[in-house]
């Protein structure tokens, strides 16, 4: 189950920064925005996964 989350919490990462460079190539402010969302969301089910991972090693 840890596996599938990472897996997810990465794609959602580089999900989001392909919007945010869109969003930076287009002028597109919005969309810039939601990719920097999306990046950071990732980014945090991937550090959820990490602790938990920590704590299951003790």
């Amino acid at each position: 189950m840890a596996r599938n989350e990472k897996i997810k919490g990465k794609a959602e990462e580089v999900k989001g920064r392909a919007k945010e460079r869109l969003g930076e190539a287009t002028g597109n402010e919005s969309l810039q925005a939601r990719g920097h969302a999306k990046k950071v969301k990732g980014n945090l089910r991937q550090a959820k996964e990490k602790v938990k991972d920590a704590f299951k090693k003790k």
